[in-house]
């Protein structure tokens, strides 16, 4: 005999095959951060990257010096203004120091222009220095026998002048001539002259002493005398005589 199934039966499977149970996550908990100090070798790790920084920006932001501001250093010229007969020591004695009548500064680097026997007898040339970069900015020296003492001083620089056709053009094209006296600390008179032209800038000394007269120049262009008066005005200032 056939069983009826009543159709509760399929309802509850069916109700029990449908049935999802849903698991409800636990709630969100934010996990506690356990921080602890940095370690000692951490630190100056830190401290030396934070010092080497400070010290490269300071090197940066530093400017250099420009080998413009290096000072200029100098060696001493001694000159024995010796007749033409002697010149280089021929005849006479070679060592300039021990006979040395007169010295003067000269820069460190600039070259010197050997003087001729003939130039040194004609308009009395006994020494010259240039810049080599600059090579119209030098220093020389002149002299002439027979001079016990120093004329007036504009008489004395117009003397100069007739022996020396550069100055000539400066003091040509000069806008101002200014002149001083002085006397060093053994009563010897120095005339100082200080020719500014528009092309060039002329500063000279002269002197009476060993029956002679002697005569330092020192030249430069305009635009350099601006850049170089520094160092001019030092040689131009070391410049006497001795013995």
């Amino acid at each position: 005999m056939a069983t009826i199934l009543h159709p509760s039966s399929f309802l509850s499977s069916s109700s029990s095959s449908t049935t999802t149970t849903t698991t409800k996550p636990p709630p969100f908990s934010r996990p506690h951060a356990n921080l602890s100090p940095p370690s000692k070798p951490l630190l100056i790790k830190l401290t030396t990257t934070l010092t080497a920084t400070a010290l490269a920006t300071t090197i940066l932001t530093t400017a250099s010096p420009s080998l413009a501001d290096s000072p200029t250093t100098y060696h001493i010229y001694y000159g024995t203004a010796a007749s033409a007969a002697n010149y280089g020591g021929y005849g006479g004695n070679s060592d300039k120091k021990a006979s040395a009548e007169y010295i003067y500064d000269v820069p460190d680097g600039w070259k010197e222009r050997l003087v001729s026997k003939v130039e040194k007898g004609t308009n009395g040339t006994d020494s010259e220095f240039y810049n080599p970069k600059k090579k119209t900015e030098k220093e020389y020296l002149t002299y002439l026998a027979g001079f016990r003492q120093l004329a007036p001083k504009d008489a004395v620089l117009n003397n100069l002048a007739l022996s020396d056709v550069n100055l000539q053009d400066i003091i040509a094209n000069a806008d101002s001539v200014t002149t001083e006296e002085r006397k060093d600390e053994n009563g010897q008179l120095y005339y100082d002259y200080e020719i500014d032209g528009v092309t060039a800038h002329s500063l000279i000394t002269v002197t009476c002493a060993k029956n002679k007269l002697y005569a330092h120049f020192v030249n430069a262009p305009a635009p350099e005398w601006k850049k170089d008066q520094d160092t001019l005005r030092h040689i131009h200032q070391s410049f006497k005589t001795v013995g």
